[in-house]
């Protein structure tokens, strides 16, 4: 099947004569005939009905013809983004976040980006790691950076681990030894974040795997708000590494090991919607992911998304 015949099909499609369809695309009528007939031949089945003045659709002919305009219509689509691909300098990026990645991580992801694309245009929406894939899913958003969930119909591709570093008051006794048991962890007052988010359900598991049960003394709804609880003693949480560095630099919290080895970390993604062509912005974006965390993202490698 030939993309001359699909021409051919649709032209005299939408206009019921083989010669006007001819004059439209600047051949001779027994050239376009040709080329209906080679496609009739391929698929077995008559398109058109020949008539005395022109040509009408047969039942076969109408059910092809959403398929033949999809067909032109994504080649078209295609060869306009490969024609952009090389120079992005322009356009919309609607990219959703889990707040602790877009508090913590995002802005320098961004910074980097718009230093190389300085005319791409970037719209942020936040949300917990499900509901950004759900953006991702139902196209709410154009790509999605959470911790790694799986969808059929989005394309999920590890960019890192955020490790959760159990974070105390400079002066606790747990940030002079450096290390410290999980089970001295369960005797003290532990604040944790958002009982619905990836941390807490990560933190949760760790501690049940222990055998230990942990003493929630604050559930609160940020990081932040969890961390200026730390600073004025008041107990002691697992928290993101890139969310506390600076604290930690200057002196207002400290960071502790847990002796038993249990690792507390997160897998964090970028997410993709499946079977779609991606904009130059969108693939400028995924190229400077790839780059950044030194892995290989799929999409960036041809125009659609691969399983």
């Amino acid at each position: 099947m030939e993309i001359a015949q699909l021409k051919a099909f649709l032209a005299a499609a939408e206009r019921g004569s083989f010669v006007r369809a001819a004059q439209s695309l600047i051949l001779t009528q027994p050239s376009l005939s040709a080329r209906i007939q080679a496609l009739e031949t391929e698929l077995k089945v008559s398109l058109f009905h020949r008539m005395g003045r022109g040509v009408r659709l047969t039942d076969a002919g109408k059910t092809f013809l959403p398929y033949a305009q999809r067909a032109l219509e994504t080649l078209d689509q295609g060869r306009s983004t490969l024609n952009a691909m090389e120079e992005a300098t322009s356009g919309t990026l609607l990219v959703g976040t889990a707040r602790a990645i877009g508090a913590y991580v995002l802005p320098e992801i961004l910074a980097e980006f718009r230093g190389e694309y300085p005319g791409i245009e970037v719209h942020i929406r936040t949300g917990r790691s499900t509901e950004v894939l759900k953006m991702v899913a139902e196209e709410e958003v154009q790509v999605g950076l959470a911790r790694t969930l799986r969808h059929p119909d989005v394309l999920t591709v590890n960019l890192y681990e955020e490790d959760l570093a159990l974070t105390v008051h400079p002066s606790h006794p747990f940030a002079a030894r450096g290390e410290v048991s999980i089970y001295d962890v369960a005797k003290e007052p532990l604040i944790l974040y958002d009982r619905e988010s990836s941390y807490f359900q990560l933190i949760d598991r760790v501690c049940r795997e222990a055998g230990i049960i942990p003493n929630v003394g604050m559930v609160l709804d940020s990081i932040e708000a969890t961390k200026r609880m730390i600073e004025r003693g008041l107990g002691v949480s697992f928290l993101p590494v890139h969310g506390v560095n600076r604290e930690v630099e200057t002196g207002s919290l400290a960071l502790a090991r847990i002796q038993e080895g249990h690792r507390v970390a997160l897998p964090t993604s970028i997410m993709v919607r499946r079977g779609r062509l991606y904009s130059p912005a969108m693939r400028a974006f995924l190229s400077t992911l790839a780059r950044r965390y030194s892995t290989s993202i799929p999409s960036i490698q041809s125009s659609r998304a691969v399983a």
